[in-house]
């Protein structure tokens, strides 16, 4: 037969336990926030220094940030210049955009990022970028990208520029063949 002390002592024993279990599952509550958090900082962190590695590489002349588009990209040029539409695709960003352009300079444009941001999937470069035209003219220009990633590769990219200056070298030089 129980008796009332041993009932208010398993009582109480509960009580402590109740609350201790409680306490832990608060304490535990924001560690999967917290490694979320930290995970999704992570892969900022990571996509971030992909872009830097790809600008580097592109000011030396070695390398340049489009190695990183997934063959399934899509690159949307906003605004009202002559090449202002969505390329869909790598090989329709290369062939459409990046090729007549480049075609267009004497070597290579070479970048200067003033800044860089990342948050989660998404890289913003803000950035200038100069070089010198088949015409022997200078040509400037400062551009932001807003770079979406997945699995290490660009899949979504949104430019911004100055479209005088864009459609000003498109219009006056021909691109080599």
């Amino acid at each position: 037969m129980l008796s009332v002390k041993h009932f208010t002592v398993t009582r109480v024993r509960n009580r402590y336990v109740g609350v201790a279990l409680a306490l832990l599952l608060l304490a535990l509550a924001p560690v999967p926030v917290v490694w979320a958090q930290e995970n999704s900082r992570s892969t900022a962190e990571q996509n971030k220094a992909m872009v830097l590695s790809g600008f580097d590489a592109w000011k030396k002349g070695t390398g340049s940030p489009f190695e990183f588009f997934a063959d399934n990209m899509t690159w949307t040029v906003v605004g009202r210049s002559l090449a202002s539409r969505t390329y869909h695709g790598r090989q329709d960003v290369m062939d459409n955009l990046l090729k007549p352009f480049n075609a267009r300079l004497l070597g290579h444009l070479v970048p200067t990022v003033h800044n860089i941001y990342a948050d989660g999937d998404t890289v913003i470069v803000y950035f200038d970028a100069a070089g010198t035209a088949r015409d022997h003219q200078p040509y400037r220009n400062s551009y932001a990208w807003f770079l979406t990633f997945k699995d290490k590769k660009i899949v979504n990219a949104t430019a911004f520029y100055d479209s005088i200056a864009f459609n000003d070298l498109w219009r006056r030089v021909q691109p080599a063949s």
